[in-house]
C-alpha cells in the first residue's frame, strides 16, 4: 500500500513539475524572442526608409532617427563612406542620376542585428551619376547588401552587384 502511495506521489510531484516547468519559458527562450522581435522591428523600419528614399525620392530620411550618426557605406569605390550627411550624398547620386530609378527587395531577412537585403535597381540613366553625364540608358542590375544595426537604427551597409554588367547596360563599357 505504501508503495502505491509512493507511487502516486512521484507521478503527482512529476506532473506537477513538468506542468510548472512548461509555463515558464528558459531565459534562452525569452531572449530569442526579444531578438526575433527587435529584428522584425529593423526589418520594417529598414524597409520604409528605403521605400521613402526611393518611392518618395526624400534623402532628408537619411537622418539621426534611423541612422547612426556615424554611418558607414563600407567599401565603395571610393572608399568607405562615413557620416550622415557623405550617406546621404552618396545614394543622392542614385536619384539624381536616375529620375526613375526603382529599389526593389527580393528578400530582406536577418539575425539578431545584422540583415541581408537581396534587391533590383530598375532606371534609365537619364541624369549626373558619379560624374557621368546621363546616358539615356536603362539599367536592371541585382545585388546584395550587408546592413549592420544598432539600437534600432542602420549602422553600416555594403552593398555586392556585377558593376560590369552595370557599366556595359550605361554603355560605358
Amino acid at each position: 500500500m505504501n508503495q502505491i502511495k509512493n507511487l502516486k506521489a512521484t507521478i503527482l510531484f512529476c506532473l506537477t513539475f513538468l506542468i510548472i516547468g512548461c509555463n515558464n519559458p528558459s531565459e534562452k527562450h525569452l531572449e530569442l524572442e526579444a531578438a526575433q522581435t527587435s529584428l522584425e522591428k529593423n526589418l520594417e523600419m529598414y524597409t520604409m526608409v528605403w521605400n521613402e528614399v526611393f518611392k518618395n525620392r526624400n534623402l532628408d530620411i537619411i537622418n539621426e532617427e534611423y541612422f547612426d550618426k556615424d554611418v558607414v557605406a563600407v567599401a565603395t569605390s571610393a572608399g568607405d563612406i562615413a557620416g550622415i550627411e557623405n550617406f546621404k550624398a552618396y545614394y543622392g547620386n542614385y536619384i539624381t542620376g536616375f529620375s526613375d530609378g526603382e529599389l526593389i527587395f527580393v528578400d530582406l531577412f536577418g539575425q539578431g542585428d545584422k540583415m541581408v537585403k537581396h534587391w533590383r535597381f530598375k532606371g534609365t540613366h537619364d541624369g549626373d551619376f558619379f560624374g557621368v553625364a546621363a546616358t539615356n540608358k536603362k539599367v536592371d542590375v541585382s545585388g546584395t547588401t550587408l546592413i549592420k544595426m544598432k539600437d534600432g537604427k542602420i549602422v553600416a551597409e555594403q552593398d555586392f552587384m556585377d558593376f560590369l554588367s552595370f557599366y556595359t547596360q550605361l554603355g560605358l563599357m
